[in-house]
């Protein structure tokens, strides 16, 4: 257990933080992921290494990992199953625990939330729309197919091609902090009406919140 929550010590921190930079946390996320794998796939000596060491040190009786398991309060002949002590270990506590882990972080963070967030994170407005990135944007409307059909996609594609260098330009838009404010300019300055794909985008992120849900879901 100290093992494995280890591993998601740091998104678990992360996630926690107000302030916690979206990015940031989807490659936590993916390393937690990886680590996770990783450890199931060749953590087993080592922990069992790590294991011996400290029975020996505390002088704890070690089981022999090839006798049959003995559940605890019930007789020998009274035993169900005859794995051995190493299967039990490994299969029926090691793995399971992190199997259980990664199957929690595929659930509250599959694909398409992962996509969103991604998304989310290059269309915040903050520091003179350094984070903007249009493929990732195109692929956030894919999620969005009653809203955004193929045209609507190609639509989106060139609104955000001048937006980029109109928000620049317009001092009106160089000091947001976030997405909501970027929606309220969009429509105090009528930008609305020439960059609606856009504008449909940013509402829809705006209004249903996710990555505020996925983040406090998870933490």
């Amino acid at each position: 257990m100290k093992l494995s929550l280890g591993i998601t010590n740091a998104l678990s921190q992360a996630l926690q933080r107000r302030d916690q930079y979206i990015v940031n946390a989807i490659a936590l996320l993916d390393l937690a992921k990886r680590q996770l794998q990783m450890t199931r796939d060749q953590g087993w000596d080592s922990l069992i290494e790590n294991v011996y060491s400290f029975c020996h040190k505390y002088d704890i009786e070690i089981p022999i990992m090839d006798d049959v398991h003995v559940i605890r309060g019930q007789r020998v002949n009274l035993r169900v199953s005859k794995v051995t002590n190493e299967h039990y270990y490994r299969v029926d506590v090691f793995y399971t625990i992190l199997d259980i882990q990664m199957q929690e972080l595929n659930c509250r963070f599959p694909e398409t939330n992962t996509e969103l967030l991604l998304g989310v994170a290059r269309l915040n407005p903050i520091d003179s729309f350094s984070n903007f990135d249009k493929e990732k944007m195109r692929r956030m409307a894919r999620l969005y197919p009653d809203d955004f059909d193929e045209l609507g996609i190609e639509a989106l594609s060139c609104e955000l091609d001048t937006f980029i260098i109109n928000g620049h330009d317009d001092e009106r838009f160089s000091d947001l902090r976030g997405i909501g404010e970027l929606s309220r300019k969009l429509l105090q300055t009528k930008k609305h009406i020439s960059f609606p794909h856009l504008y449909l985008l940013v509402k829809l992120v705006y209004f249903y919140q996710f990555p505020l849900q996925l983040l406090k879901g998870y933490s």
